[in-house]
């Protein structure tokens, strides 16, 4: 496995972040399909999931009633499945040479379990560190007003959404702590403005992805 920040592999690994309803999963489909377009091979996958084994650990957290895990317990839950997907779907796809393009993955946990559910967040780090030891090549954070998210996602229906139950106050700190994140990792952050239709917002994905969308000389 490589090391934390390392990148030994052919492919290029992509994360998307940033808070619940902010149309990163949107993003990750179109970044997707326009690298496609361009004849590459691209892996879409997603967190807490991506691979079987992490698929199963997914339903696990996600249905039913969210107070029967407590926070420590999601943490080892999440990170168990991140080491299965890293394991089956990504470190594969790289090593084939293809663009991963993951919604969710590391940060995701570091916010939600770290900072919403207690002061985990070493936790977080400290399990990472040993069991997964890989960032993201690239992390894009889709920014926006927490109250527009928040508003958003509550419009969505399915058994899986249970964090925009936390409220308001909880995009508001989610969003300040991504921001945290994009500071502290500056090297592999880019911040992306959320505001807008899906076409405004993709425009702006493929401008901060140079390597990606040069354009012909």
């Amino acid at each position: 496995m490589t090391g934390t920040g390392a990148r030994k592999t052919g492919g290029l690994f992509l994360s998307f972040e940033g808070i619940d309803g902010s149309g990163k999963s949107t993003q990750a489909r179109a970044l997707a399909t326009a690298l496609q377009q361009q004849g590459r091979e691209v892996v879409l996958t997603r967190e807490p999931g991506g691979s079987p084994g992490a698929e199963e650990i997914r339903a696990l957290v996600l249905n039913g009633d969210p107070d029967r895990w407590s926070a420590e317990t999601e943490i080892l839950l999440f990170t168990a499945a991140r080491r299965d997907h890293l394991e089956r779907t990504i470190l594969p796809a790289l090593e084939r040479g293809a663009v991963v393009i993951c919604d969710r993955f590391a940060d995701s946990t570091r916010m939600y379990q770290g900072l919403s559910r207690g002061d985990l967040r070493e936790v977080v780090d400290r399990l990472h560190a040993l069991m997964i030891g890989r960032e993201p090549d690239i992390t894009l954070l889709i920014d926006m007003d927490p109250e527009a998210g928040l508003s958003r996602a509550l419009s969505r229906t399915g058994a899986e959404e249970r964090f925009e139950t936390f409220g308001l106050a909880l995009q508001l700190a989610m969003r300040q702590g991504y921001l945290d994140l994009a500071e502290t990792y500056a090297d592999r952050f880019r911040i992306v403005d959320g505001a807008g239709d899906v076409g405004t917002v993709h425009a702006r994905v493929q401008a901060t992805l140079p390597e990606l969308f040069e354009a012909p000389a």
